[in-house]
């Protein structure tokens, strides 16, 4: 692969797409028809040449690997493209839920111009984020997905978009300007912005390191999102179209996470250590708080946004755990998390298509008209509460192993989100699906539909693969994660040694 810019030819190829889709003029069925699979086929292929990014992926190879560098601002700032176990698979997540967004989008005609583009341009901002090895590139692509992500809402919504769209822009927006504050301090003390040498060089002084890190965490707590800053997702995610929703819980939320792990843990290790019993404080209040808030919700969009909060709390515990279990635990819940979340907003799609309604209480006995649907809907049910077998698992319980080493307390307090799951995604469940079919508007309401099934059907079978065999994901980000592990561990070792000298 040397010599082939894979990494830029993947994360522009849908603006490119995004070109062909400007380029079709009319607006006919015809048209409309050849957007749709323009918008598809991009997707398509950009997800194939993503997949050769994985099949050359060294994993023995903690390094950045398909690295690309270009000077565009100086020695301010570069071009600099690369991944590494960490990111890799997000970028294999992006470009694999894009054309099951664009097929969940089938029958969007209000703007469907605007609207596949919009989805196009949001997968090259994702993608670069991912693949940035440059903090000011790397805050370009950042925010730059505020843009589209608004415009999905704000237009493409529900009754409320504007509001859900403005609250969502403001929030991230807001966050993230205490980054760009720190990228700069960053920049006037070391001399550059390459994520790369700060990434193994890490040198602030520990004073300066709990400034930079409360300032990237204002950013990446919002985008996650922790408590108490989360509470423009649920309305976000109630507002969103159907894909727009799978989008934000699959890919936008793990830039937060993303973040934590090359930014705050491997370039501030000691603000990270400190700030620990801070953020296990946070975990665990969103996992049994938001937990409870799910349980009271009547909109099956609003809950399973709550639901989202909760998983995510254990993604930020497990990653300030700053041990191999949690670390990998964290990473394999967000690759789990975007599956299996990404896929249950399909099931609300599904019946919310033909009934226009997300009210939980307007449906019931759905297994008697739709046998397909309650199966696929009870899979992803079961990962999503942590069923043995399913990925949900294998995700939670490594969060769980690092907390217990870390701290017995916060472990004990984050299994009871485990069970707190249990009670609000199976009563969602049993109120959807089981039960008399007495409504009358359901009574003639079908299964899903072969467009529906294939959309679904990949992510019931990576979703139950991975809690059966996850090593395929573990694999990948094990020696960057150990690396990681061995930089955090001799940073906080010199400290100590500093701070035993000192006294």
């Amino acid at each position: 692969m040397s010599g082939w810019p894979i990494l830029s030819v993947v994360t522009f190829l849908p603006l490119v797409g995004a070109a062909f889709v400007l380029a079709i003029r009319g607006n006919d069925a015809v048209a409309l028809r050849n957007m749709r699979w323009a918008a598809l086929w991009t997707t398509i292929v950009t997800f194939v040449l993503s997949l050769l990014i994985w099949h050359y992926f060294d994993t023995a190879n903690p390094d950045f690997q398909f690295v690309e560098k270009l000077s565009w601002l100086g020695d301010t700032a570069s071009y600099h493209m690369g991944v590494d176990g960490i990111s890799m698979l997000f970028v294999i997540l992006t470009t694999f839920l894009m054309p099951i967004c664009i097929l969940a989008s089938w029958q969007v005609d209000k703007r469907l111009r605007e609207y596949l583009i919009a989805f196009l341009v949001l997968e090259t901002l994702m993608i670069g984020v991912f693949c940035a090895l440059d903090m000011v590139l790397f805050y370009l692509f950042f925010e730059g997905g505020l843009i589209p992500m608004f415009l999905i809402i704000g237009v493409w919504g529900g009754p409320r978009r504007v509001y859900a769209s403005f609250k969502f822009f403001l929030y991230t927006l807001l966050g993230s300007v205490l980054m760009l504050l720190a990228i700069i301090a960053m920049y006037w003390y070391s001399g550059t912005t390459d994520i790369a040498v700060l990434y193994k060089n890490p040198n602030f002084p520990a004073g300066m390191q709990t400034w930079l890190w409360l300032a990237f965490f204002a950013s990446f707590a919002v985008k996650m999102p922790m408590w108490p800053v989360h509470t423009w997702l649920p309305d976000a995610h109630v507002e969103a179209p159907t894909a727009g929703s799978v989008i934000l819980a699959a890919i936008l939320l793990k830039m937060g996470g993303y973040g934590f792990l090359r930014f705050s843990v491997p370039m501030f290790p000691i603000a990270s250590d400190l700030f620990a019993p801070f953020v296990f404080t946070l975990s665990v209040v969103a996992i049994v708080y938001t937990s409870l808030v799910a349980m009271m919700q009547e909109d099956m969009k609003k809950l399973i946004a709550y639901s989202s909060v909760a998983h995510m709390g254990f993604v930020t515990m497990g990653i300030f755990t700053l041990n191999r279990q949690g670390i990998d635990g964290a990473l394999f819940q967000m690759i789990s998390h975007g599956i299996v979340s990404g896929a249950l907003f399909l099931c609300v799609g599904v019946v919310y298509d033909r009934m226009h309604t997300r009210e939980i209480k307007a449906y019931g006995g759905l297994v008697n008209r739709m046998p397909l649907y309650a199966l696929t809907f009870m899979v992803f049910t079961m990962a999503n509460v942590g069923l043995p077998g399913t990925s949900g698992f294998v995700g939670e319980f490594l969060t769980l192993m690092g907390a217990f080493q870390n701290n017995t307390w916060v472990a004990f307090f984050a299994t009871t989100g485990v069970i707190l799951s249990a009670g609000y995604a199976l009563w969602l469940y049993r109120r959807v699906v089981f039960g008399k079919l007495e409504k009358a508007s359901l009574k003639h309401i079908t299964d899903m539909t072969p467009r529906e099934a294939l959309a679904l059907v990949p992510l019931i079978v990576l979703t139950i693969f991975f809690g059966v065999y996850p090593s395929p994901i573990l694999d990948v980000f094990g020696a960057s994660v150990e690396s990681l592990m061995a930089g955090v561990n001799k940073s906080l070792a010199a400290a100590g040694a500093i701070t035993a000298a000192g006294l």
